[in-house]
């Protein structure tokens, strides 16, 4: 049995595809932080722009989205044929879990420093576990799991400290409040679209979602004035990537979420942290074996098996 872009649901449901592909997905997402640094620098974007970045990402996501309905298309899915209630939620998941999220992690990153705003947002696991835990009975927390989590949250900051990597004890609303809020939105809108991938194709539901929320961010960037630098073809093609990497990334996670335990797949979101920062290090010309980076990384693997084992055991 197949689902979604040609991979079979056995491999998807087995802890080799599992890891193979959320590990990939989080290795896209890390790759997107320096990607981005660098787009900002291409079209010409201030570190204070909001509307320029909110512009920006909607031009990424909204491309991803058209993308990746233009893959579903060419599949043989039906792109354009849902229900009424089906096209209200996908509109409600694209509002939620792209715009509205992308839009509080933005403001909160702009006042908050990388390193708290990259801890705050590993929150995240934390409300995916302890959500799913109420609303499904194959994915309840454990001691096990919640070890995993702590064990995961513990690389997140090891990644980050170290050098400039100083941590304080200051919190803003407007600032950490903000990352966090986005975080619980973010793994809500996840909940939520596991559910609605029980009656639609994930891939046509990850699409209309990413277009939606795209255009929601394009609007919003717009209004606030946001402009970009004319496209040259290092910018074009820098977003060309980004949209790429977003509508393959969130269409395989969909499916993973769709056929495993949402606390399952939510422990590996930890490699997202690790990774930007590691591929950031190696793009600013960093040595890659500095013992934080060996020192996080094994701290995430063992989280994420404490969580795969407890959840393969049930």
């Amino acid at each position: 049995m197949r689902y979604g872009p040609g991979v079979p649901t056995p491999f998807i449901q087995s802890r080799t595809g599992v890891f193979l592909l959320a590990t990939l997905c989080c290795l896209l997402w890390g790759s997107a932080y320096p990607a981005i640094k660098n787009g900002y620098v291409l079209f010409g974007i201030g570190k204070a722009d909001t509307a320029a970045q909110l512009l920006f990402a909607g031009y990424r996501f909204a491309l991803a989205g058209a993308i990746l309905l233009a893959f579903a298309a060419t599949t043989g899915r039906r792109i354009l044929v849902l229900p009424g209630r089906q096209w209200r939620q996908v509109a409600l998941l694209g509002l939620t879990q792209t715009a509205v999220q992308y839009v509080f992690f933005y403001v909160g990153l702009a006042h908050a420093s990388g390193v708290k705003s990259s801890i705050m947002n590993a929150t995240g696991v934390f409300f995916s576990v302890v959500i799913a835990h109420f609303l499904y009975a194959d994915d309840r927390l454990s001691s096990r799991k919640a070890l995993g989590c702590l064990a995961g949250f513990l690389g997140v900051v090891v990644v980050n400290l170290g050098g400039k990597g100083h941590l304080d004890f200051d919190f803003r609303l407007i600032g950490e409040g903000f990352v966090v809020i986005a975080a619980f939105v973010l793994a809500a809108a996840s909940i939520y679209g596991k559910r609605l991938s029980r009656d639609i194709d994930p891939l046509v539901m990850t699409g209309w979602q990413l277009g939606i929320g795209g255009l929601l961010l394009t609007g919003t960037g717009l209004a606030g004035g946001g402009h970009l630098a004319t496209a040259s073809l290092p910018s074009a093609s820098l977003l060309l990537y980004l949209a790429l990497l977003s509508s393959f990334a969130f269409a395989v996670w969909s499916l993973l979420l769709k056929h495993n335990p949402v606390g399952l797949i939510a422990a590996f979101n930890f490699l997202i942290p690790v990774f930007g920062v590691a591929l950031s290090a190696i793009f600013l010309g960093e040595s890659l074996l500095h013992w934080r980076y060996l020192a996080a990384l094994l701290l995430v693997c063992a989280g994420i098996w404490m969580v795969t084992r407890t959840s393969k055991k049930g």
